[in-house]
């Protein structure tokens, strides 16, 4: 179950809204964690086991290093805690046994990792409410693709919340909104990716090529970054604040600035449970480029086990240590523009890694974006492809470059133009969503 689809909208979503609000408010946290439940075992009716296992290990363990914090056995128990974590992520994810992958297990795997981390680092005290905890693991608006919550950032939300009628009303834009970005335009420009990896080798021009690309890294933006709207408008709907995860990546001037920008809690999670423990940059420039070297082997396995992934970790770690190096200084004294044209070129090649995964697919993207391809410049197919997709590339610029966002998150009702917009892109998505046969989440596989 997604939340773009008839299901989610209007037979899932209404039912679970009117039975938490009717309820009193000391039952929500109870409906939410066995709404959460349906909405997950709906499309993973084996695996809700090993997330509800997930929760009972973590929540048991919470509990043991904050009895014996301070002794030997805190740091056991967490070792144990960690070592449970990432033997079920790595057991069913990197196995190799052609297992179905746990849909969010990545997700919801770091989040229960930050938990019992935070718990011996003395930064958060243990949960002992089973329900709240379950509540923090299983919730539905962030369990599948994030963003990645830390346990301390919602702890007193889910002992006590009220979301306001403000609340409600922004978190109900926010929602309309990814719904939008999702169904109208990240599926829309993902049929003319899907288009394009299918043509020959023969067929496959410079211009197509790089139009390719393009449009993938315009599709996994407005994907990922639409069903982090969702999320974060549910939960706001619902009292909780999530933590942002996108602030327009492709406005980057570096791929540091990048990296600040795109997947913000994943790019938080690594660095504040990994990077920083290993030393960050407290330890001279030789322990900090190994640092970078790790932890971005680690960002590109945890998208998955394929070589492409580990890869695409590299290419990032690569310019990130050069720009610690000599291009950041470099870049700082360059106009912006000159930063920025950096930055995509690097993004944009490296999408090729990500999204194509097979060696000969990606021989064959680069080959023909760097113009040693088989086919020429530019032919007809492209020109005719480019005419039937440029009013949306014209739109996904504005959107992805131009558009900013509201920060004091008005209601959506205070003009009578923000209604206007806001109805139309929820009833243009749902005619989508009713029509169309392309609705995939492309994170959902990680």
């Amino acid at each position: 179950m997604v939340f773009s689809t008839v299901l989610f909208l209007f037979r899932f979503l209404p039912l679970f809204f009117i039975c938490y609000f009717l309820a009193p408010k000391r039952m929500r946290n109870l409906i939410l964690f066995f709404g959460s439940l349906i909405f997950y075992a709906w499309g993973e009716p084996v695996y809700v086991v090993l997330m509800l296992f997930s929760t009972l290990s973590d929540y048991i363990h919470g509990l043991l290093i904050e009895k014996f914090r301070d002794k030997p056995a805190a740091k056991a128990f967490l070792v144990s805690s960690v070592i449970i974590n990432l033997g079920l992520l790595g057991f069913f994810k990197y196995s190799g046994l052609g297992l179905p992958l746990p849909i969010g297990i990545s997700f919801y795997t770091f989040q229960t990792m930050s938990y019992t981390i935070d718990v011996y680092r003395g930064e958060v005290k243990a949960q002992h409410n089973l329900l709240d905890f379950g509540v923090f693991v299983a919730m539905f608006p962030q369990l599948i693709a994030g963003p990645i919550v830390k346990y301390k950032t919602i702890a007193d939300e889910l002992r006590d919340r009220h979301a306001t009628w403000d609340d409600m009303a922004a978190g109900a834009s926010r929602f309309t909104i990814g719904l939008g970005k999702k169904v109208l335009l990240a599926n829309n420009i993902g049929l003319l990716f899907t288009e394009i990896t299918n043509v020959g080798k023969e067929e496959l021009t410079m211009t197509m090529a790089w139009m390719g690309i393009l449009a993938y890294a315009f599709q996994i933006y407005f994907d990922f970054s639409g069903y982090s709207d969702m999320a974060i408008g549910l939960g706001r709907i619902l009292g909780f604040h999530f933590p942002e995860n996108f602030n327009y990546p492709y406005r980057a001037v570096s791929i540091t600035d990048f990296w600040r920008r795109w997947h913000m809690t994943l790019s938080s999670w690594f660095k504040e449970y990994v990077y920083i423990p290993l030393g960050g940059n407290r330890r001279g420039l030789k322990r900090q480029l190994v640092n970078i070297l790790i932890v971005w082997s680690l960002t590109g396995v945890w998208h998955g086990a394929g070589w492409n992934f580990l890869l695409w970790g590299m290419w990032f770690a690569l310019f990130l240590i050069m720009e610690k190096l000599f291009l950041g200084k470099l870049l700082s004294k360059a106009p912006k523009f000159v930063g920025w044209l950096y930055a995509m070129l690097v993004v944009l090649v490296g999408w090729c890694f990500f999204s194509l995964e097979q060696p000969g697919k990606i021989a064959l993207f680069l080959k023909a974006m760097l113009g040693f391809g088989e086919a020429s410049f530019i032919s007809t197919e492209t020109l005719y492809m480019f005419s039937n997709y440029w009013i949306l590339f014209v739109i996904l610029c504005i959107g992805a470059l131009v558009v900013k966002k509201n920060k004091k998150e008005k209601t959506f009702g205070r003009t009578l133009l923000e209604i206007l917009l806001l109805a139309a892109v929820l009833l243009l998505s749902i005619a989508n969503i009713v029509d169309a046969s392309y609705n995939p989440f492309l994170y959902f596989r990680f």
